[in-house]
Parts: C-alpha cells; sequence; structure tokens
C-alpha cells in the first residue's frame, strides 16, 4: 500500500489505487491537498472544490454519479446528463474565458483544450483538471477515480468503478457467442463515418466478441474511417448500430430506404440498433447503458 500523499499522482495513474491508508491500515478517502497526474500534466487540488465548472459532458456524468453534484455550479451546452445539471450556454469547444471565470470556480473539468484554453484560465488562478476521451476501459475507470479523488468523494468513485466492472462483466458473459463470430457497423453519421476497434466505442463491441466492418478500411488508422455505401453493402454486418438518431433522425427505416441496403444481413433481420448519441459518444458511468442495449440486440438476434 502506498504510505505518502506524494505518491497519489503515481497510484492514479497506474490506476492502482485512489485511496490512502489511515492509521490504522484501513483505507479512507485521501484528505487534501491531493495531486494527480493526468496525460496533460500533474494537477493539485488544494482543497475540497465548492464551485465546480464541468465543460465535458462526460465529467458532468461521472461528477454527479460519484456525489459530487452539489459542487457543480454550472455545465457546458452539451451536458444534457443528468437533467438537475445546471446547464448553461458555455462551450467546451469553443470556449469565453471570461464567461466562465464569471463564475469564479475553484475547478474547471474541460475534455478539450482550444486555443489554450487552460493557460488561460491558469492564469486567472483557476485549477484546471483535462480529461481527454478515454481510449480503454482502464482510462475511463482511472478518471472517474481521478474525479472522486480531487472532489472528496473517492470512496463513492471507488464503489462506481467496482459496480460498473461488475455489471459490464456479467453482460459480457451473458452475450458472448458461441457460435458464429457476428459482424457490426457502428454509424457516426449518415455521410457513413464509423470506428474502428481502436476507439473507445470500439472496444465495447470488441469485448462482446463482435467483428467490426470498420477496421479493415481505416487505411490511415484515424480509428475512424469514412466508409462507403458499397463497402458496407458488401461486408453485409449481421448488426447496425446507429449513433446519430439524434443528431440527424436515423432509423430502421431510414436506413432500410438507402439504395442497396435493403441486401444487407442486419437490414433483412431487422438488427438495427438506435443507441443513443450522448451515450454511444461518452466514457462515463452510462457505459454500463450502452452494453446492456448492445446485449438486448444480440439476444433478438439469435432468438430470430
Amino acid at each position: 500500500m502506498l504510505r505518502s500523499s506524494a505518491l497519489v499522482a503515481a497510484a492514479v495513474a497506474t490506476a492502482l489505487a485512489v485511496l490512502v491508508p489511515s492509521a490504522t491500515g484501513r483505507l479512507s478517502p485521501a484528505q487534501f491537498p491531493v495531486t494527480i497526474t493526468t496525460p496533460s500534466g500533474k494537477v493539485t487540488v488544494e482543497r475540497k472544490p465548492r464551485r465546480i465548472v464541468s465543460l465535458s459532458p462526460t465529467a458532468t456524468e461521472t461528477l454527479f454519479a460519484v456525489g459530487a453534484g452539489p459542487q457543480v455550479l454550472a455545465v457546458d451546452d452539451r451536458s444534457d446528463h443528468p437533467a438537475s445539471a445546471p446547464r448553461t450556454r458555455l462551450s467546451g469547444f469553443t470556449p469565453n474565458v471570461e464567461a466562465i471565470a464569471e463564475y469564479r470556480p475553484d475547478l474547471v473539468v474541460i475534455a478539450y483544450d482550444p486555443k489554450g484554453l487552460s493557460s488561460a484560465l491558469r492564469r486567472l488562478g483557476i485549477r484546471v483538471l483535462h480529461h481527454d476521451g478515454a481510449r480503454s476501459f482502464a482510462e475511463a475507470y482511472r478518471q472517474i477515480r481521478q474525479l472522486g479523488l480531487v472532489t472528496g468523494h473517492a470512496r463513492e468513485a471507488k464503489a462506481l468503478v467496482a459496480r460498473t466492472k461488475a455489471r459490464i462483466a456479467r453482460i459480457v458473459r451473458a452475450s458472448r457467442p458461441t457460435g458464429r463470430r457476428l459482424s457490426v457497423y457502428h454509424e457516426l453519421d449518415p455521410d457513413l463515418f464509423s470506428a474502428t476497434s481502436k476507439t473507445f466505442v470500439g472496444k465495447v463491441y470488441a469485448a462482446l466478441g463482435l467483428r467490426n466492418i470498420a477496421d479493415a478500411a481505416d487505411a490511415t488508422g484515424t480509428g475512424y474511417p469514412q466508409l462507403s455505401a458499397e463497402y458496407v453493402i458488401a461486408s453485409s454486418p449481421d448488426v447496425i448500430v446507429l449513433a446519430d438518431s439524434v443528431c440527424c433522425g436515423q432509423k430502421p427505416s431510414t436506413v432500410a430506404a438507402r439504395p442497396g441496403w435493403d441486401r444487407i444481413s442486419a437490414v433483412r433481420t431487422g438488427s438495427i440498433v438506435r443507441v443513443h448519441d450522448s451515450i454511444a459518444s461518452r466514457w462515463g458511468p452510462r457505459l454500463v447503458d450502452f452494453f446492456r442495449a448492445m446485449s438486448a440486440a444480440l439476444a433478438r438476434l439469435r432468438q430470430s
């Protein structure tokens, strides 16, 4: 076990621990100040933050899930979950430093750092925590633990991670294929941009034993190739996942109406899954909902 606050950052960075042992040897929530290490550097929080601004929809969901909701003063215009989050016109993509500073935050959480946002906020004496998009489940869990640690909810964050892992493990055990490996096409938008197994969303499909048709089409290695209609039709995926139903109004009937798509296996069997855009694009507590939606779709397909 780690025995000094100086080592807390290393523990969090390696996802080995987020709690500090007490004198009795039992785990207790880390006391402030705390220091964490993120890919963008170390962040030290001297005292429990009371005025948090979240410019990251994923972080917003996590903050409320670990019990830090009452400390959140304002969230960005894309933070639509939970409904009780204090949504504002603040933007995480085109941020206004002055507008953020008007809230007098003692912690700002961001998922993007456009135009030197973090540097500008730090020059005003505002502490910034930058959590970029997670690329793995381990990284997503680490971010949850870190948000719990810096807000004084380490114990709750640890419990949330444990519950999430256990629920996903049960879903995966019940959903893993016993016969032919099914294929999947994940649609980000009607222009047919998709996500490969290198991405966070792609790892959900890999965990469920699905073969991602986008993998073979990612010539540039970005993880987000644009597929052609001809490619999707020829691949004839067993499952189509629409992550563009909210933004772009896509649904099974619009997919079936596309020229030639009636020949695709998923269209013929009705194995088209609509996953709310936000659930399919965030790596926080609702990851379990994504797994549940896919598990239910696979169960229906195997029963048909």
